[in-house]
Protein backbone atom coordinates (compact mmCIF):
# COMPACT_ATOMS: atom_id res chain seq x y z
CA UNK A 1 0.00 0.00 0.00
CA UNK A 2 1.44 3.04 -1.37
CA UNK A 3 1.55 5.81 1.67
CA UNK A 4 -0.92 9.08 1.90
CA UNK A 5 0.32 12.24 0.58
CA UNK A 6 -0.20 14.40 3.33
CA UNK A 7 -0.99 17.79 3.54
CA UNK A 8 0.25 19.92 6.17
CA UNK A 9 -0.86 23.76 7.21
CA UNK A 10 2.38 25.62 7.81
CA UNK A 11 2.29 28.64 10.12
CA UNK A 12 3.57 32.25 8.04
CA UNK A 13 6.61 32.86 9.39
CA UNK A 14 6.11 36.47 8.29
CA UNK A 15 4.07 38.22 5.61
CA UNK A 16 3.62 41.47 4.46
CA UNK A 17 2.36 44.06 1.89
CA UNK A 18 2.94 47.37 1.08
CA UNK A 19 -0.02 49.93 1.76
CA UNK A 20 -2.71 49.11 -0.18
CA UNK A 21 -0.70 47.77 -2.72
CA UNK A 22 -1.51 44.12 -3.87
CA UNK A 23 1.93 42.35 -2.88
CA UNK A 24 2.05 39.55 -0.27
CA UNK A 25 5.49 38.28 0.47
CA UNK A 26 5.53 35.16 2.13
CA UNK A 27 8.47 34.77 4.17
CA UNK A 28 10.23 31.37 5.42
CA UNK A 29 13.10 30.10 7.61
CA UNK A 30 14.67 29.17 4.25
CA UNK A 31 14.41 29.76 0.60
CA UNK A 32 11.12 29.56 -0.92
CA UNK A 33 9.24 30.52 -4.10
CA UNK A 34 6.24 30.38 -6.27
CA UNK A 35 6.81 28.99 -9.72
CA UNK A 36 2.64 28.84 -10.99
CA UNK A 37 -0.40 30.28 -10.27
CA UNK A 38 -3.89 29.53 -11.36
CA UNK A 39 -7.72 31.73 -10.60
CA UNK A 40 -9.63 29.64 -9.16
CA UNK A 41 -13.81 29.64 -9.74
CA UNK A 42 -14.73 31.46 -6.62
CA UNK A 43 -12.10 34.46 -8.40
CA UNK A 44 -9.78 33.61 -5.60
CA UNK A 45 -5.77 32.84 -5.92
CA UNK A 46 -4.16 29.83 -5.85
CA UNK A 47 -0.02 29.45 -6.60
CA UNK A 48 2.04 26.78 -6.43
CA UNK A 49 6.05 26.30 -5.46
CA UNK A 50 8.33 25.44 -2.88
CA UNK A 51 9.38 26.01 0.67
CA UNK A 52 11.92 24.25 2.98
CA UNK A 53 11.93 22.73 6.65
CA UNK A 54 15.44 22.31 8.48
CA UNK A 55 13.64 21.39 11.87
CA UNK A 56 14.28 17.94 12.71
CA UNK A 57 17.43 16.33 12.65
CA UNK A 58 18.08 12.63 11.12
CA UNK A 59 17.90 9.52 12.81
CA UNK A 60 20.55 8.92 15.79
CA UNK A 61 22.87 6.11 15.16
CA UNK A 62 22.41 5.17 11.59
CA UNK A 63 25.20 5.11 9.83
CA UNK A 64 25.47 5.60 5.99
CA UNK A 65 28.02 4.92 2.87
CA UNK A 66 25.51 6.22 0.18
CA UNK A 67 24.89 10.02 0.10
CA UNK A 68 21.32 9.14 -1.83
CA UNK A 69 20.69 6.59 0.98
CA UNK A 70 20.86 9.31 3.45
CA UNK A 71 19.24 11.85 1.87
CA UNK A 72 16.01 9.46 1.42
CA UNK A 73 16.40 8.99 5.06
CA UNK A 74 15.92 12.37 5.74
CA UNK A 75 13.80 13.66 3.23
CA UNK A 76 10.05 13.07 4.68
CA UNK A 77 11.74 15.15 8.26
CA UNK A 78 12.82 18.03 5.86
CA UNK A 79 13.41 19.87 2.22
CA UNK A 80 12.09 20.85 -0.33
CA UNK A 81 8.76 20.36 -0.06
CA UNK A 82 5.51 21.12 -2.53
CA UNK A 83 3.49 24.42 -1.00
CA UNK A 84 0.57 25.40 -2.10
CA UNK A 85 -0.52 28.83 -1.28
CA UNK A 86 -4.26 31.00 -2.03
CA UNK A 87 -5.07 34.38 -1.17
CA UNK A 88 -8.22 36.54 -1.88
CA UNK A 89 -8.83 39.69 -3.33
CA UNK A 90 -7.84 41.67 -0.16
CA UNK A 91 -4.11 39.96 -0.32
CA UNK A 92 -4.86 37.57 2.86
CA UNK A 93 -3.49 34.43 3.16
CA UNK A 94 -6.59 31.79 3.16
CA UNK A 95 -4.27 28.79 2.67
CA UNK A 96 -0.60 27.51 3.32
CA UNK A 97 -0.30 24.11 2.74
CA UNK A 98 3.08 21.90 2.00
CA UNK A 99 3.02 18.48 1.07
CA UNK A 100 6.05 16.19 2.27
CA UNK A 101 6.72 13.55 0.00
CA UNK A 102 9.27 10.31 0.33
CA UNK A 103 11.76 12.75 -1.11
CA UNK A 104 12.81 15.88 -1.69
CA UNK A 105 10.48 17.67 -3.92
CA UNK A 106 9.41 21.06 -6.00
CA UNK A 107 6.46 22.22 -7.44
CA UNK A 108 6.52 23.59 -11.08
CA UNK A 109 3.33 23.61 -12.00
CA UNK A 110 -0.49 24.46 -11.35
CA UNK A 111 -3.53 23.90 -13.02
CA UNK A 112 -7.10 24.44 -12.16
CA UNK A 113 -9.56 20.86 -12.55
CA UNK A 114 -13.32 21.24 -13.47
CA UNK A 115 -14.26 20.45 -10.22
CA UNK A 116 -12.10 23.67 -8.33
CA UNK A 117 -9.10 21.00 -7.48
CA UNK A 118 -5.74 21.37 -8.59
CA UNK A 119 -3.08 19.55 -11.08
CA UNK A 120 0.25 19.60 -9.15
CA UNK A 121 3.47 18.87 -11.53
CA UNK A 122 6.64 18.97 -10.08
CA UNK A 123 10.03 16.50 -9.37
CA UNK A 124 12.45 14.52 -7.10
CA UNK A 125 15.90 15.78 -6.10
CA UNK A 126 16.57 12.01 -7.71
CA UNK A 127 14.71 12.80 -10.44
CA UNK A 128 11.50 11.09 -10.55
CA UNK A 129 8.36 13.20 -12.22
CA UNK A 130 5.23 13.76 -9.84
CA UNK A 131 1.77 14.04 -10.97
CA UNK A 132 -1.03 14.95 -7.89
CA UNK A 133 -4.33 16.09 -7.80
CA UNK A 134 -6.29 17.68 -5.25
CA UNK A 135 -9.60 18.59 -4.42
CA UNK A 136 -10.50 22.57 -3.74
CA UNK A 137 -9.55 22.28 -0.28
CA UNK A 138 -5.84 21.38 -1.29
CA UNK A 139 -7.18 17.64 0.00
CA UNK A 140 -5.08 14.45 -1.93
CA UNK A 141 -7.06 12.93 -4.29
CA UNK A 142 -4.24 10.81 -5.91
CA UNK A 143 -0.23 10.94 -6.59
CA UNK A 144 1.28 9.81 -9.28
CA UNK A 145 5.36 8.98 -9.10
CA UNK A 146 6.91 8.09 -12.80
CA UNK A 147 9.64 8.71 -15.19
CA UNK A 148 12.69 6.71 -16.62
CA UNK A 149 15.64 5.31 -14.54
CA UNK A 150 17.83 8.18 -14.78
CA UNK A 151 17.70 11.43 -13.81
CA UNK A 152 14.73 13.79 -14.78
CA UNK A 153 13.28 17.05 -14.47
CA UNK A 154 9.40 18.74 -15.24
CA UNK A 155 9.31 21.80 -17.08
CA UNK A 156 5.67 22.41 -17.16
CA UNK A 157 1.77 20.64 -17.13
CA UNK A 158 -0.71 21.43 -19.97
CA UNK A 159 -4.10 21.14 -19.34
CA UNK A 160 -5.91 19.75 -22.19
CA UNK A 161 -9.18 20.10 -23.82
CA UNK A 162 -10.15 16.76 -22.73
CA UNK A 163 -9.56 17.16 -19.14
CA UNK A 164 -6.32 15.46 -19.21
CA UNK A 165 -2.50 16.78 -18.86
CA UNK A 166 0.10 16.81 -20.61
CA UNK A 167 4.04 16.47 -18.57
CA UNK A 168 6.94 18.71 -20.43
CA UNK A 169 10.29 16.98 -19.12
CA UNK A 170 13.47 16.25 -19.91
CA UNK A 171 15.14 12.91 -19.12
CA UNK A 172 18.57 12.08 -19.48
CA UNK A 173 19.89 9.14 -21.89
CA UNK A 174 18.67 5.27 -20.95
CA UNK A 175 21.47 3.19 -21.73
CA UNK A 176 19.67 0.08 -20.75
CA UNK A 177 18.81 -1.96 -23.96
CA UNK A 178 15.33 -3.67 -22.18
CA UNK A 179 13.79 -0.59 -22.45
CA UNK A 180 11.58 -1.02 -25.15
CA UNK A 181 10.18 2.77 -24.62
CA UNK A 182 13.54 4.37 -25.36
CA UNK A 183 16.12 1.96 -26.45
CA UNK A 184 19.48 3.83 -26.39
CA UNK A 185 18.31 6.80 -26.06
CA UNK A 186 18.53 9.84 -28.63
CA UNK A 187 21.36 11.79 -27.02
CA UNK A 188 22.96 13.31 -23.65
CA UNK A 189 19.55 14.50 -22.49
CA UNK A 190 16.05 14.07 -24.13
CA UNK A 191 12.98 15.55 -24.47
CA UNK A 192 10.56 13.74 -22.33
CA UNK A 193 6.70 14.15 -23.22
CA UNK A 194 3.87 12.22 -21.12
CA UNK A 195 0.27 12.22 -21.14
CA UNK A 196 -2.55 11.98 -18.59
CA UNK A 197 -6.09 11.59 -18.79
CA UNK A 198 -8.23 13.28 -16.51
CA UNK A 199 -8.12 10.35 -14.10
CA UNK A 200 -4.79 10.13 -13.98
CA UNK A 201 -4.07 7.05 -16.64
CA UNK A 202 -1.01 7.05 -18.28
CA UNK A 203 -2.23 7.16 -22.13
CA UNK A 204 1.33 7.31 -23.78
CA UNK A 205 5.19 8.39 -22.89
CA UNK A 206 7.79 9.24 -25.91
CA UNK A 207 11.22 10.21 -25.88
CA UNK A 208 12.15 12.96 -29.17
CA UNK A 209 15.57 15.01 -29.45
CA UNK A 210 18.57 14.52 -31.46
CA UNK A 211 22.40 13.37 -30.22
CA UNK A 212 22.75 16.62 -28.22
CA UNK A 213 21.52 17.54 -25.19
CA UNK A 214 17.44 18.08 -25.72
CA UNK A 215 15.71 19.70 -22.83
CA UNK A 216 11.95 19.82 -23.31
CA UNK A 217 10.81 23.81 -22.01
CA UNK A 218 6.96 24.03 -22.59
CA UNK A 219 4.20 22.99 -25.13
CA UNK A 220 0.32 24.15 -26.07
CA UNK A 221 -2.19 22.10 -28.01
CA UNK A 222 -3.38 23.68 -30.97
CA UNK A 223 -7.59 23.90 -31.81
CA UNK A 224 -7.06 20.25 -33.72
CA UNK A 225 -6.00 18.61 -31.08
CA UNK A 226 -2.14 18.24 -32.29
CA UNK A 227 0.19 19.73 -29.83
CA UNK A 228 3.12 22.03 -30.42
CA UNK A 229 6.29 21.35 -28.05
CA UNK A 230 8.87 24.50 -27.37
CA UNK A 231 12.51 22.91 -26.18
CA UNK A 232 15.82 23.89 -26.77
CA UNK A 233 19.06 22.09 -28.23
CA UNK A 234 22.51 22.55 -26.70
CA UNK A 235 25.72 21.43 -28.08
CA UNK A 236 29.02 23.10 -28.21
CA UNK A 237 28.23 26.88 -26.89
CA UNK A 238 25.25 27.46 -28.51
CA UNK A 239 21.81 26.80 -27.45
CA UNK A 240 19.28 26.39 -30.18
CA UNK A 241 15.68 26.59 -30.19
CA UNK A 242 13.47 23.10 -31.17
CA UNK A 243 9.97 23.47 -32.12
CA UNK A 244 7.91 20.04 -32.63
CA UNK A 245 4.65 19.51 -33.66
CA UNK A 246 3.27 15.96 -32.19
CA UNK A 247 -0.13 13.77 -32.75
CA UNK A 248 -2.66 13.73 -30.09
CA UNK A 249 -0.73 10.19 -29.83
CA UNK A 250 2.73 11.51 -29.52
CA UNK A 251 3.42 11.06 -32.89
CA UNK A 252 5.88 13.44 -34.80
CA UNK A 253 4.71 15.60 -37.28
CA UNK A 254 7.26 17.82 -38.31
CA UNK A 255 10.42 19.30 -35.84
CA UNK A 256 11.76 22.79 -36.85
CA UNK A 257 15.33 23.96 -35.02
CA UNK A 258 15.89 27.50 -34.82
CA UNK A 259 19.31 28.46 -35.13
CA UNK A 260 20.68 31.51 -33.87
CA UNK A 261 24.25 33.01 -34.09
CA UNK A 262 24.29 33.89 -30.30
CA UNK A 263 23.03 31.95 -26.75
CA UNK A 264 19.56 31.72 -27.02
CA UNK A 265 16.80 30.31 -24.10
CA UNK A 266 12.91 29.57 -25.04
CA UNK A 267 10.59 30.01 -21.94
CA UNK A 268 7.32 29.85 -22.98
CA UNK A 269 5.14 28.82 -25.99
CA UNK A 270 1.13 30.34 -26.20
CA UNK A 271 -1.87 29.74 -28.31
CA UNK A 272 -3.06 33.18 -29.40
CA UNK A 273 -6.17 33.91 -29.84
CA UNK A 274 -6.09 34.07 -33.70
CA UNK A 275 -4.76 29.99 -33.50
CA UNK A 276 -1.29 31.02 -34.15
CA UNK A 277 1.61 30.16 -31.75
CA UNK A 278 3.78 32.64 -29.93
CA UNK A 279 7.14 31.98 -28.53
CA UNK A 280 9.56 34.00 -26.27
CA UNK A 281 13.25 33.42 -26.20
CA UNK A 282 15.71 35.44 -24.45
CA UNK A 283 18.85 36.02 -26.63
CA UNK A 284 22.69 36.73 -25.28
CA UNK A 285 24.65 38.89 -27.48
CA UNK A 286 28.37 39.13 -27.98
CA UNK A 287 28.67 41.03 -24.57
CA UNK A 288 26.44 38.74 -22.75
CA UNK A 289 23.34 41.07 -22.16
CA UNK A 290 20.01 40.11 -22.48
CA UNK A 291 17.72 40.98 -24.66
CA UNK A 292 13.92 39.26 -25.57
CA UNK A 293 12.54 37.92 -29.21
CA UNK A 294 9.23 36.85 -30.08
CA UNK A 295 8.44 34.70 -32.64
CA UNK A 296 4.29 33.78 -33.93
CA UNK A 297 3.97 31.09 -36.14
CA UNK A 298 1.47 29.28 -37.56
CA UNK A 299 0.33 25.53 -37.50
CA UNK A 300 2.74 24.89 -40.20
CA UNK A 301 5.96 26.31 -38.74
CA UNK A 302 5.62 29.06 -41.04
CA UNK A 303 7.01 32.56 -39.08
CA UNK A 304 4.73 35.10 -38.84
CA UNK A 305 6.01 38.03 -37.27
CA UNK A 306 9.32 38.07 -35.38
CA UNK A 307 10.60 41.12 -33.39
CA UNK A 308 13.16 41.60 -31.01
CA UNK A 309 12.62 43.81 -27.85
CA UNK A 310 15.97 45.98 -26.25
CA UNK A 311 15.44 48.00 -23.19
CA UNK A 312 18.42 50.17 -21.80
CA UNK A 313 19.32 46.97 -19.40
CA UNK A 314 19.47 43.37 -19.68
CA UNK A 315 16.24 41.64 -18.94
CA UNK A 316 13.97 38.55 -19.79
CA UNK A 317 10.79 37.37 -19.87
CA UNK A 318 9.43 33.92 -17.96
CA UNK A 319 5.98 33.78 -18.84
CA UNK A 320 3.44 35.74 -21.77
CA UNK A 321 0.12 35.68 -21.84
CA UNK A 322 -2.79 37.75 -24.34
CA UNK A 323 -5.59 40.19 -23.03
CA UNK A 324 -9.19 39.61 -24.96
CA UNK A 325 -7.61 42.96 -27.08
CA UNK A 326 -4.73 41.35 -28.49
CA UNK A 327 -2.16 42.81 -25.96
CA UNK A 328 0.26 40.21 -24.38
CA UNK A 329 1.88 40.93 -21.18
CA UNK A 330 5.42 39.90 -20.28
CA UNK A 331 6.68 38.72 -16.66
CA UNK A 332 10.81 37.61 -16.16
CA UNK A 333 13.20 39.89 -15.10
CA UNK A 334 15.64 43.07 -15.56
CA UNK A 335 19.23 43.17 -13.77
CA UNK A 336 21.75 45.18 -13.89
CA UNK A 337 25.67 44.51 -12.35
CA UNK A 338 24.21 45.19 -8.67
CA UNK A 339 20.57 44.16 -8.50
CA UNK A 340 17.97 42.03 -10.25
CA UNK A 341 13.91 43.50 -10.19
CA UNK A 342 10.84 41.60 -11.43
CA UNK A 343 9.82 42.85 -14.67
CA UNK A 344 6.23 43.79 -16.16
CA UNK A 345 5.92 44.49 -20.11
CA UNK A 346 3.08 45.40 -21.84
CA UNK A 347 3.36 44.49 -25.76
CA UNK A 348 0.78 45.50 -28.78
CA UNK A 349 -0.78 43.05 -31.40
CA UNK A 350 2.39 43.95 -33.66
CA UNK A 351 4.82 42.37 -30.81
CA UNK A 352 6.03 46.25 -29.96
CA UNK A 353 6.85 47.04 -26.36
CA UNK A 354 4.69 49.02 -25.11
CA UNK A 355 5.43 49.91 -21.66
CA UNK A 356 7.57 48.53 -19.08
CA UNK A 357 7.19 48.32 -15.28
CA UNK A 358 10.17 47.17 -12.83
CA UNK A 359 9.34 45.96 -8.84
CA UNK A 360 11.25 44.70 -5.93
CA UNK A 361 13.99 46.15 -3.61
CA UNK A 362 17.71 46.35 -4.34
CA UNK A 363 18.47 42.85 -3.69
CA UNK A 364 17.40 39.96 -6.16
CA UNK A 365 13.77 39.10 -7.39
CA UNK A 366 11.97 37.94 -10.16
CA UNK A 367 8.86 37.08 -11.47
CA UNK A 368 8.51 33.56 -12.80
CA UNK A 369 4.49 32.54 -14.21
CA UNK A 370 1.31 35.05 -14.58
CA UNK A 371 -2.51 34.66 -15.17
CA UNK A 372 -4.82 37.16 -16.54
CA UNK A 373 -7.88 37.00 -14.05
CA UNK A 374 -11.60 37.50 -15.05
CA UNK A 375 -11.81 40.80 -14.62
CA UNK A 376 -8.34 41.60 -16.86
CA UNK A 377 -6.07 42.02 -13.98
CA UNK A 378 -3.12 39.66 -13.73
CA UNK A 379 -1.96 37.77 -11.10
CA UNK A 380 1.73 37.19 -10.85
CA UNK A 381 3.83 34.83 -8.44
CA UNK A 382 7.69 35.13 -8.29
CA UNK A 383 10.34 34.86 -5.47
CA UNK A 384 11.88 38.80 -3.70
CA UNK A 385 14.63 39.19 -1.63
CA UNK A 386 15.07 40.98 0.86
CA UNK A 387 17.74 43.52 0.37
CA UNK A 388 19.75 42.26 4.14
CA UNK A 389 19.20 39.02 3.67
CA UNK A 390 20.06 36.12 0.88
CA UNK A 391 17.13 33.59 1.24
CA UNK A 392 14.52 34.19 -1.23
CA UNK A 393 10.73 34.09 -0.25
CA UNK A 394 7.63 33.28 -1.84
CA UNK A 395 6.06 36.15 -3.58
CA UNK A 396 2.31 37.17 -5.57
CA UNK A 397 1.22 40.24 -6.73
CA UNK A 398 -1.72 41.38 -8.68
CA UNK A 399 -1.22 43.71 -11.76
CA UNK A 400 -4.11 46.07 -13.50
CA UNK A 401 -3.83 45.66 -17.21
CA UNK A 402 -1.48 48.43 -17.86
CA UNK A 403 0.79 46.72 -16.17
CA UNK A 404 0.85 48.85 -12.96
CA UNK A 405 0.42 47.40 -9.34
CA UNK A 406 -3.17 46.70 -8.31
CA UNK A 407 -4.40 48.16 -5.81
CA UNK A 408 -6.31 46.40 -2.92
CA UNK A 409 -9.91 47.06 -3.13
CA UNK A 410 -11.72 49.57 -0.79
CA UNK A 411 -14.55 48.74 1.82
CA UNK A 412 -17.63 50.99 0.73
CA UNK A 413 -16.82 53.55 3.73
CA UNK A 414 -13.07 53.17 2.93
CA UNK A 415 -14.06 54.33 -0.19
CA UNK A 416 -16.11 57.34 1.21
CA UNK A 417 -13.05 58.34 3.26
CA UNK A 418 -10.20 57.81 0.26
CA UNK A 419 -12.28 59.98 -1.96
CA UNK A 420 -12.58 62.61 0.71
CA UNK A 421 -8.68 62.58 1.46
CA UNK A 422 -7.87 62.60 -2.54
CA UNK A 423 -9.99 66.03 -2.44
CA UNK A 424 -9.66 66.98 0.45
CA UNK A 425 -7.78 70.77 -1.31
CA UNK A 426 -10.94 70.88 -3.76
CA UNK A 427 -13.00 70.81 -0.54
CA UNK A 428 -11.44 73.07 1.74
CA UNK A 429 -11.35 75.64 -1.36
CA UNK A 430 -15.21 74.94 -2.08
CA UNK A 431 -14.78 74.13 -5.30
CA UNK A 432 -16.75 70.68 -4.38
CA UNK A 433 -18.30 68.43 -2.01
CA UNK A 434 -18.79 64.74 -1.56
CA UNK A 435 -21.75 63.17 0.09
CA UNK A 436 -22.01 59.66 1.41
CA UNK A 437 -23.45 58.17 -1.19
CA UNK A 438 -20.76 58.94 -3.52
CA UNK A 439 -22.18 61.81 -5.60
CA UNK A 440 -19.52 64.42 -6.45
CA UNK A 441 -20.78 67.86 -6.61
CA UNK A 442 -19.05 71.01 -8.24
CA UNK A 443 -20.18 74.29 -5.90
CA UNK A 444 -17.98 76.93 -7.44
CA UNK A 445 -19.78 79.59 -8.81
CA UNK A 446 -17.25 79.71 -12.04
CA UNK A 447 -18.12 75.98 -12.88
CA UNK A 448 -21.60 76.46 -13.27
CA UNK A 449 -22.85 76.81 -17.01
CA UNK A 450 -23.86 80.16 -18.83
CA UNK A 451 -27.70 80.44 -19.84
CA UNK A 452 -28.51 77.93 -22.64
CA UNK A 453 -24.86 76.83 -22.98
CA UNK A 454 -23.05 73.56 -22.82
CA UNK A 455 -19.76 75.15 -23.92
CA UNK A 456 -16.79 74.54 -21.23
CA UNK A 457 -14.85 77.95 -20.56
CA UNK A 458 -10.95 77.56 -19.94
CA UNK A 459 -11.44 77.67 -16.09
CA UNK A 460 -13.76 74.72 -16.46
CA UNK A 461 -11.32 73.00 -18.67
CA UNK A 462 -8.03 73.69 -16.04
CA UNK A 463 -10.81 72.47 -13.19
CA UNK A 464 -11.50 69.33 -15.07
CA UNK A 465 -8.39 68.65 -15.68
CA UNK A 466 -6.94 68.65 -12.67
CA UNK A 467 -9.92 66.63 -10.62
CA UNK A 468 -10.17 63.76 -14.14
CA UNK A 469 -5.92 63.51 -13.01
CA UNK A 470 -7.04 62.75 -9.40
CA UNK A 471 -10.18 60.93 -10.34
CA UNK A 472 -9.59 58.56 -12.83
CA UNK A 473 -6.64 56.98 -11.54
CA UNK A 474 -8.09 56.16 -8.03
CA UNK A 475 -11.20 54.68 -9.54
CA UNK A 476 -8.91 52.15 -11.65
CA UNK A 477 -6.72 51.53 -8.86
CA UNK A 478 -9.98 50.46 -6.80
CA UNK A 479 -11.65 48.60 -10.04
CA UNK A 480 -12.57 45.63 -8.41
CA UNK A 481 -15.38 47.72 -6.53
CA UNK A 482 -16.25 50.08 -9.17
CA UNK A 483 -19.34 49.59 -10.94
CA UNK A 484 -19.79 52.85 -12.93
CA UNK A 485 -18.75 56.77 -12.90
CA UNK A 486 -22.02 58.65 -14.19
CA UNK A 487 -21.32 62.22 -15.27
CA UNK A 488 -24.86 63.93 -15.39
CA UNK A 489 -25.94 67.04 -16.77
CA UNK A 490 -28.76 69.31 -15.30
CA UNK A 491 -29.97 72.80 -16.54
CA UNK A 492 -32.71 75.24 -14.95
CA UNK A 493 -35.99 74.93 -15.24
CA UNK A 494 -37.32 77.81 -17.92
CA UNK A 495 -36.37 78.47 -21.63
CA UNK A 496 -37.72 81.99 -22.20
CA UNK A 497 -41.33 81.45 -23.62
CA UNK A 498 -41.51 78.33 -24.93
CA UNK A 499 -44.17 75.64 -24.19
CA UNK A 500 -44.20 73.69 -21.65
CA UNK A 501 -42.90 70.68 -23.80
CA UNK A 502 -40.80 72.51 -25.48
CA UNK A 503 -39.01 73.86 -22.06
CA UNK A 504 -39.10 70.33 -21.00
CA UNK A 505 -37.23 69.22 -24.28
CA UNK A 506 -34.77 71.80 -24.21
CA UNK A 507 -33.97 71.23 -21.56
CA UNK A 508 -33.42 67.49 -21.77
CA UNK A 509 -31.58 68.12 -24.78
CA UNK A 510 -28.98 70.50 -23.56
CA UNK A 511 -28.57 68.82 -20.16
CA UNK A 512 -27.52 65.72 -22.26
CA UNK A 513 -25.22 67.97 -24.59
CA UNK A 514 -23.82 69.65 -20.62
CA UNK A 515 -22.96 66.05 -19.97
CA UNK A 516 -21.15 65.13 -23.16
CA UNK A 517 -19.15 68.29 -23.22
CA UNK A 518 -17.53 67.22 -19.77
CA UNK A 519 -17.25 63.73 -20.69
CA UNK A 520 -15.57 64.01 -23.67
CA UNK A 521 -13.08 66.62 -22.44
CA UNK A 522 -12.07 64.04 -19.24
CA UNK A 523 -12.27 61.33 -21.78
CA UNK A 524 -9.83 62.87 -24.51
CA UNK A 525 -7.45 63.48 -21.87
CA UNK A 526 -6.21 60.01 -21.17
CA UNK A 527 -4.19 57.90 -22.30
CA UNK A 528 -5.02 55.05 -24.80
CA UNK A 529 -5.24 52.00 -22.32
CA UNK A 530 -6.97 54.25 -19.89
CA UNK A 531 -9.62 55.08 -22.28
CA UNK A 532 -10.18 51.41 -23.49
CA UNK A 533 -10.67 50.92 -19.51
CA UNK A 534 -13.59 53.79 -19.57
CA UNK A 535 -15.71 52.39 -21.85
CA UNK A 536 -16.55 50.33 -19.53
CA UNK A 537 -17.10 52.16 -16.62
CA UNK A 538 -18.09 55.62 -17.95
CA UNK A 539 -21.59 56.75 -18.79
CA UNK A 540 -23.30 60.35 -19.54
CA UNK A 541 -27.06 60.93 -18.61
CA UNK A 542 -29.14 64.54 -19.12
CA UNK A 543 -31.46 64.65 -16.44
CA UNK A 544 -33.01 67.92 -17.49
CA UNK A 545 -34.28 70.21 -14.23
CA UNK A 546 -35.81 66.68 -12.58
CA UNK A 547 -33.27 67.48 -10.00
CA UNK A 548 -32.51 71.44 -10.16
CA UNK A 549 -31.12 72.42 -6.84
CA UNK A 550 -33.34 75.21 -4.22
CA UNK A 551 -32.61 77.66 -1.67
CA UNK A 552 -35.01 77.62 1.32
CA UNK A 553 -37.53 76.57 -1.18
CA UNK A 554 -36.83 78.73 -4.52
CA UNK A 555 -34.76 77.36 -7.19
CA UNK A 556 -31.24 78.26 -7.50
CA UNK A 557 -30.97 78.53 -10.95
CA UNK A 558 -27.46 79.45 -11.52
CA UNK A 559 -26.62 76.30 -9.40
CA UNK A 560 -28.72 74.35 -11.09
CA UNK A 561 -26.82 74.66 -14.71
CA UNK A 562 -23.96 72.41 -13.32
CA UNK A 563 -22.91 68.61 -14.08
CA UNK A 564 -22.32 66.26 -11.37
CA UNK A 565 -20.78 62.73 -10.93
CA UNK A 566 -21.70 59.70 -9.48
CA UNK A 567 -20.16 57.13 -8.32
CA UNK A 568 -21.87 53.46 -8.19
CA UNK A 569 -19.96 50.49 -6.30
CA UNK A 570 -20.79 46.87 -6.99
CA UNK A 571 -22.83 45.00 -5.01
CA UNK A 572 -22.26 42.00 -2.78
CA UNK A 573 -23.77 39.96 -5.78
CA UNK A 574 -21.52 41.26 -8.45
Amino acid sequence: MKKPLLLLLIPIALMFAKENEFSLIVQKPFDAALFSITQDYDREISAVGFSKNFSQSSQQGQVYTNAFDYLSSISNKYGSMIHLIKVNNKAELLLSKMAPLNRFTEAVALLKTPDNGYFVGGHTLDGQLILAKLNANAELIYTRLFGTKNYDRMHNLIGLSDGGVLCVASSTTSRAANESLFESGLGNNDIYIIRFDKNGAKLWEHKYGTSYDDEGVDAVEATDGSIMVLAKTSYDKHKDVTLMRLSENGDKIWLHHYKGENLTIPTRIIRLRDNNFLVVINIYDEMQKEHIRLIKFDLYKNVVNQKDIFTTYPSGLNDIAEFSDGTLMGVGYVRDTHNQDALAMLIDTNLMMLKQEHYGDENYDNFYALKVLHNSQVGVVGVHTNPTSQESNMWIVKLNQDATMAQIPLAAAGFYEQLKKLFADEIAAKQLSISQDLTIELIDSRLYFDIGSHTLTQTQKIFLEKFAAKLIPFLHKNQELLSSLSVNGHTSSEWGKSSFSNTYLNNEELSMQRSFSVLRYIFLEQNPNMQQWLTQKLKGAGLGYAKRLRNKGVEDKEKSRRVNFEIELKSKED
